[in-house]
């Protein structure tokens, strides 16, 4: 997307990554940036997931935050290690509450992306796995293959040729829909009713932007996902275009928001 609007606005746009505190830190140079649409902020899961999480941020996402326009949604999958012998989300229900407290749940972290997709899953079946939490997605997926945990809800790209070749074997998508990149693949929603967790990116700027540079923004980025060739991109990523109003994406990421919260709160769920 950075590629695209460069191209249509003849400003070459800098992708630059501020890792650390699970995006706050990057979310926070973006709210004291000055409001003239020179700084954007690419918002995805973990700020709806942040403003519950952590108790004291310096600032309030919801409100220091325009919402610009949103570019893609993604699923997660949930996969085991073959060695469990579920073979749908409805055995492995039945599997787990058998065996309450031996399964353990991988995630990319405390708060991360995938232990709440996990914890979500955990409220609504009433399973009780242990989630055993790690430095990020790919030494949590290693000991999957491993069998050291036996469960995760992890992004497909990251887990699709493990998926192809048997090494992990996939329950359902946790999207409402199948996934293109799955389609033989359920939904966990087709076993536990109300189950949905999406990924999902999009654009913010700091409040105060002029509505004319928001306008402007989101026209090109909309017009984007609109392009062949930057849907198959997204698609080779395991997102599907989400073109929406600035209006509706605000109103998408406070309904993301108080959805994770009310998971966050039930499980007591605290940073690390």
């Amino acid at each position: 997307m950075g590629q695209w609007l460069s191209e249509r606005l003849g400003r070459q746009f800098v992708i630059e990554n501020r890792p650390g505190a699970g995006s706050n830190l990057a979310t926070e140079t973006v709210v004291h940036a000055p409001p003239d649409g020179y700084t954007l902020l690419l918002v995805n899961t973990s700020n709806a997931i942040n403003s519950a999480l952590y108790d004291k941020l310096n600032f309030n996402f919801i409100d220091d935050i325009a919402p610009v326009a949103a570019i893609s949604r993604g699923s997660q999958v949930m996969v085991i290690n073959p060695l469990i012998a579920a073979k749908s989300v409805a055995e492995f229900i039945t599997y787990a509450k058998a065996n309450p407290g031996k399964i353990n749940m991988g995630s990319a972290g405390i708060g991360s992306v995938t232990h709440i997709s996990g914890e979500l899953f955990k409220m609504l079946s009433g399973v009780n796995l242990v989630h055993v939490p790690y430095r990020g997605g790919g030494p949590a997926l290693v000991d999957l293959l491993g069998g050291q945990v036996q469960v995760m809800f992890v992004g497909i790209p990251e887990s699709i040729e493990y998926i192809k070749v048997g090494r992990l074997r996939a329950l359902a998508v946790t999207a409402a829909t199948r996934s293109p990149a799955l389609p033989e693949i359920p939904t966990v929603g087709e076993f536990v009713a109300g189950y949905e967790a999406i990924t999902f990116h999009g654009i913010g700027v700091p409040k105060s932007t002029p509505v004319d540079i928001v306008d402007r923004l989101n026209r090109e980025i909309n017009a984007g996902l609109a392009d062949p060739k930057l849907k198959t991109r997204l698609a080779e990523l395991g997102g599907v275009p989400m073109p929406m109003t600035h209006a509706d994406f605000g109103k998408f990421i406070a309904d993301e928001t108080e959805k994770w919260a009310k998971v966050i709160r039930t499980a007591n769920i605290k940073p690390e």
